[in-house]
């Protein structure tokens, strides 16, 4: 009922027919991968919900299984908005430039608009740092994730002298695991030693911090972080933008920034879900804010 509720208020405030939404037919959202499709599926209905009240049109989610298929369906013009890591927007800018405008970012407890990289592994692993993985196995998540993949690859060969992310060398062997929870999962579960995911590095650590994957593997019952250590953390990361296909009518991208910007002031419980847990919600943001990662993304091309 509180969720009705919600709708119904949101919808009434938005000011929306379905003449606003004239040039499109329907509505799709593409939503990263970072846990298993149903989770990430039931997280986003509500904002699905709120957009089909807003526009006047179907609204469709999906959730491919990995960041390209997001990122593809962005450039090919089947997805309309998602929220993307920066290096996933990244990877879409240099492939198109004209293809999507970011025009929101997740804003932290404390109203900064970072996040990190963080290390971990098992507690009962006896490993408390990067040191302690040597010869041992690595995960990353996605080749296109920020957080799973690009600064962590950067990084943590700048940790000390002799560290590399080619399997056999420093590490016994570096593997991807196909996305944030797989991660997680894998050390939790002992299957790989240690490896990397994201999180606002805010709040405690026995809740996953305030928000990120850790956190949404938390709330889903995934893991207990007693059991688990933190064993590096990445300097400032700026999250992700909330992005729109630049070719979108003009009425459906400022009425989506619109919903998607008062989403945690007209209904917390679903902007709690879309951004992965406490937040301030979110706030205008531009390309300028990626340009470093564009350049790292580039960089990391030609290698």
């Amino acid at each position: 009922m509180k969720n009705v509720i919600a709708l119904a208020l949101f919808a009434s405030t938005a000011l929306v027919s379905a003449a606003s939404a004239e040039g499109i037919k329907e509505f799709r959202i593409g939503i990263l991968g970072g846990e298993n499709a149903q989770d990430r599926m039931n997280s986003y209905q509500c904002l699905a919900d709120y957009t089909t009240e807003a526009l006047g049109v179907e609204t469709k989610l999906f959730a491919p299984a990995d960041y390209n298929g997001v990122i593809q369906g962005l450039l090919g013009g089947t997805i309309d908005m998602a929220w993307l890591g920066a290096s996933s927007y990244a990877a879409t800018f240099i492939q198109d430039p004209e293809a999507v405008e970011p025009v929101l970012i997740k804003v932290n407890v404390d109203g900064s608009i970072g996040y990190h990289s963080i290390g971990f592994a098992r507690k009962d692993a006896a490993i408390a740092s990067l040191d302690d993985m040597q010869g041992k196995v690595f995960g990353f998540g996605d080749p296109n994730s920020t957080s799973g993949y690009l600064i962590p690859s950067i990084e943590i060969p700048q940790y000390k002298e002799g560290i590399t992310m080619e399997s056999g060398e420093y590490f016994g062997e570096v593997k991807f695991t196909g996305g944030h929870e797989q991660t997680i999962v894998a050390v939790n579960n002992g299957d790989i030693d240690g490896g990397v995911t994201w999180a606002d590095g805010q709040g405690n650590w026995e809740d996953g911090y305030n928000s990120g994957a850790l956190r949404k593997a938390v709330d889903a019952g995934l893991v207990d972080m007693n059991d688990l250590v933190q064993i590096w953390k990445s300097a400032v990361i700026p999250e992700g933008p909330i992005v729109l296909r630049k070719s979108l009518p003009a009425d459906v991208k400022a009425k989506m920034t619109q919903l998607v910007d008062e989403l945690h002031e007209n209904d917390a419980d679903c902007a709690y879900g879309v951004a992965a847990g406490e937040t301030l919600g979110f706030q205008p943001v531009t390309h300028d804010t990626y340009v470093s990662i564009v350049e790292a993304r580039k960089a990391k091309m030609k290698n």
